[in-house]
């Protein structure tokens, strides 16, 4: 069982941006107290559509679990592995209006800080930055304390919030120590909903799974493990003077073991692995397993759930230490290629298809979409994927780089480009509202066509990997550790 005392407890490497305080833009963040979210809702909406489309692009498959039904507000908290992607995978998960809290400066950054603080995102300024000296202590305390009051006066109201209560992205398998402020908020906005008679808001814990969270058009499987019922602090006081305005702490007894609580429950929905070697190594496990039972694991959520199974079920077998060994050597044969086990066939062997014609329709599909995909977004994918590259932030936030390029396309980039293109053919002209209103979704399309070529080009890579690998010795190699492998899967049974 995983234990909070345990979880690494690392400050993170602070981006240039995360250096630099802005006050003036951090005073000017929207914030409201009376419950109200701080937000446009019109803006909110367009956000929302622009946030289908751009991950559309970055993702490609995903499966998303039915969030629970709740009457109240609701905090969903999750690990924090793949930066922006990762409160957008919840954003797309569920339908209510959101509220985030995250660090200061992307509530502050051009066009960046734009778009989040028209949403209503809260900022904070971390233990992080202030511990290296980062802003001033005092305007800190203050600017934490009206955003984390804000997020409960929203949750009492019913809003749901996304919070990462690690405080920090992370290339870890396990979840790391989780900080207090989103317990704290998340406290009061229980009292705040008991003093004005309104239904309890609860915990939500998410399990965000990857295929791999730092490649472009992966697959995500969103999971909503068992909602946590937030305890009500024995103090009217306490209730009345936070529904007046007035922030307090809450106790600490209270806050300790609702951390601990949501640490044990998020743990379960995480890879929660000594490290990803052993975590591929499970779902290599996983995979034989299945194809052992001639019932191929056919989808992510499947991988992920078969996973932890395995997981659960090395703690009651002795001898686990040395299959899992041998496990995680034919996984890192895989993962040195860029594969993974579905690679393996149902009799153990790696998989020899040559997927020549998926290449081929798919360099086609590129080419058929390229005169438009190319104009309105090579731009945009092109500086994404360099920024991504040479972020200074880890490879967490590769993706964020594409998605933020993405988001931006629909949101500003696909219109001025229509607009320069009517303008340059036909001048002014009246017909400019029909012509956009059919350009940008004409652009969108092509760009799904563009993609779907592009999956299938990938196809086609991971097909020539796979047959270079099958007449390599390390593909050889590969396939002795799976005849070992396969005749002691019983005891996973």
């Amino acid at each position: 069982m995983s234990d909070s005392r345990e979880a690494p407890d690392v400050l993170p490497r602070l981006s240039d941006s995360a250096t630099r305080v802005n006050v003036g833009k951090l005073e000017r963040v929207p914030w409201d107290h009376s419950g109200r979210h701080p937000g446009s809702r019109p803006f909110w909406e367009v956000i929302r559509r622009v946030v289908d489309i751009a991950w559309s692009y970055i993702i490609r498959n995903s499966e998303m679990d039915s969030p629970p039904e709740l009457e109240g507000g609701s905090v969903y908290a999750s690990m924090h592995l793949n930066g922006l992607i990762d409160p957008l995978a919840i954003m797309k998960s569920q339908d209510r209006r959101i509220i985030a809290i995250g660090r200061h400066d992307i509530m502050t950054m051009p066009v960046i800080g734009w778009l989040t603080r028209r949403i209503g995102s809260q900022p904070v300024i971390r233990r992080a930055e202030l511990e290296r000296g980062v802003g001033d202590p005092g305007f800190a305390k203050r600017i934490n304390q009206r955003s984390m009051l804000t997020m409960a006066n929203c949750i009492a109201s019913g809003h749901a919030a996304i919070v990462m209560p690690e405080g920090k992205s992370h290339q870890d398998s396990k979840l790391h120590a989780l900080r207090t402020g989103a317990l704290r908020f998340t406290l009061n906005a229980a009292s705040i909903a008991h003093e004005r008679g309104l239904p309890q808001p609860v915990i939500q814990p998410v399990g965000l799974h990857f295929r791999c969270h730092y490649w472009f058009r992966t697959d995500v499987f969103v999971e909503f493990g068992e909602p946590i019922a937030i305890p009500l602090l024995d103090d009217s006081q306490h209730h009345t003077a936070l529904a007046r305005g007035e922030w307090l702490e809450p106790p600490a007894e209270q806050v300790i073991p609702l951390r601990d609580e949501l640490y044990e429950n998020l743990s379960h929905i995480t890879p929660d692995a000594p490290d990803w070697e052993t975590y591929r190594a499970w779902h290599l496990l996983a995979h034989l397993r299945a194809n052992s039972s001639s019932t191929p694991l056919g989808s992510l959520k499947q991988e992920v759930l078969a996973a932890r199974d395995i997981r659960e079920r090395m703690t009651q077998f002795e001898d686990s230490e040395d299959l899992v060994e041998g496990a995680k050597e034919a996984a890192q044969i895989l993962h040195s290629r860029e594969l993974d086990a579905r690679t393996l066939d149902i009799q153990g062997r790696i998989k020899r298809e040559s997927k020549l014609i998926n290449g081929v329709l798919g360099v086609m599909a590129m080419l058929l979409a390229a005169p438009i995909s190319v104009p309105s977004t090579g731009l945009q994918a092109l500086v994404g994927w360099y920024t991504g590259n040479n972020s200074d932030e880890g490879i967490d936030a590769r993706t964020t780089h594409h998605m933020i390029g993405a988001i931006l396309s629909p949101l500003v980039f696909w219109p001025l480009i229509s607009l320069a293109f009517l303008y340059s053919i036909f001048g002014a002209t009246a017909i400019l509202p029909l012509y956009l209103a059919a350009s940008i979704p004409t652009i969108h399309l092509s760009n799904l066509i563009f993609l779907r070529g592009y999956d299938m080009w990938t196809d086609f890579g991971d097909a020539r990997r796979r047959r270079s690998l099958a007449s390599s010795p390390l593909g050889t190699r590969l396939e002795e550790l799976v005849l070992h492998l396969s005749p002691r899967l019983g005891v996973l049974k």
